[in-house]
């Protein structure tokens, strides 16, 4: 197992360093001046240069993304142009809100996708069966900033039940069940998509495993059909359900961008928008490569479990 590990970290490698590339020429070829943008009204020719020489935006770009890749290797994220505090910082404070909220809907997304995938298979061409297809058709063709809103109008504004936006009420609250009210709607919003997917592609796990010789060598041991189903069946189906929650992970982090906007919920996807919007250029491209850094760790956790329950994937 060691081994396996040792060969998903180094796979890893060209990933993060593709991905430092591609953010870093994404940023590039965005039209504008950062220093013009940081400047505002004080933007005039010599101060624009000096600003750019200050931030050796006057060197060339393949000296300038060496650079920056650099001083990511010493954990130097650089510091934000318009917040005038470390990059690195900055996303911290943010990232335990996405997290919260990213791992919320994870969590829904996958207990409610293998349960529902399960029972369907269970009940194959039965009622349930019918009634989990269409719900799982109806979410994944529901966008979910425009569930988010619809959510919004009908339980924020016209029951009142849940509040309509940010992670804790202004005044008073802060509290646990505070944040679960807050909680409710993005983190339903965020998981109803991925959840569908989890869920169509377990009762098409299931129903392979059904179908071979130690389930109804199982069953004509005798052994209860919920045991059969949950325990024998459910575990079998888990080395092809676990990949997909890999990829469901990397959805809800994310869907959190869009998210966090419609709800004003204060995490890193918000922070990039604003930081685009601002042309806040380190402050985006530190984002994105620590999200996708935590994406790519979290996938290699998910094929050490896929390894784990299967031994032959690690050959």
């Amino acid at each position: 197992m060691g081994g396996y590990i040792l060969r998903r970290l180094v796979s890893a490698v060209p990933v993060l360093i593709g991905i430092t590339v591609i953010v870093f020429v994404i940023m590039a070829l965005i039209p504008g001046d950062p220093a013009t943008a940081i400047l505002g009204s004080y933007a005039t020719p010599e101060n624009v240069e000096r600003l750019n020489r200050h931030l050796g935006l006057d060197r060339p770009l393949w000296q300038q993304y060496f650079v920056w890749v650099g001083n990511l290797l010493q954990g130097d994220f650089g510091r934000s142009f318009a917040l005038n505090r470390p990059v690195l910082d900055e996303i911290l404070d943010r990232f335990g809100a996405t997290l919260v909220l990213a791992g919320t809907a994870f969590v829904l997304c996958s207990v409610v996708g293998i349960v529902a995938g399960t029972v369907s298979a269970a009940r194959q061409y039965g009622f349930a069966d019918k009634a989990i297809t269409a719900a799982v058709i109806l979410g994944i063709s529901v966008p979910s900033f425009f569930l988010g809103m619809m959510m919004i109008l009908l339980f924020a504004v016209h029951l009142r039940w849940l509040p309509v936006s940010g992670m804790y009420s202004m005044f008073g609250g802060g509290d646990l069940a505070d944040l679960a009210r807050h909680l409710a709607m993005p983190a339903i919003a965020l998981s109803l998509v991925a959840t569908g997917v989890v869920a169509r592609l377990t009762r098409g796990a299931m129903l392979e495993v059904l179908r071979q010789d130690f389930i109804r060598t199982a069953r004509a041991k005798g052994v209860g059909e919920g045991r059969v189903i949950w325990a024998h069946a459910l575990r079998a189906a888990m080395v092809s359900v676990i990949p997909v929650l890999g990829i469901q992970a990397g959805f809800v982090l994310s869907g959190a961008v869009y998210i966090e906007i419609v709800f004003q919920w204060p995490g890193v996807g918000r922070m990039l928008v604003d930081a685009i919007l601002r042309r806040d250029i380190l402050l985006v491209q530190g984002g994105v490569v620590f999200i996708a850094a935590c994406y790519v760790g979290f996938n290699i956790v998910v094929d050490v479990a896929q390894a784990w329950l299967d031994p032959r994937i690690k050959t």
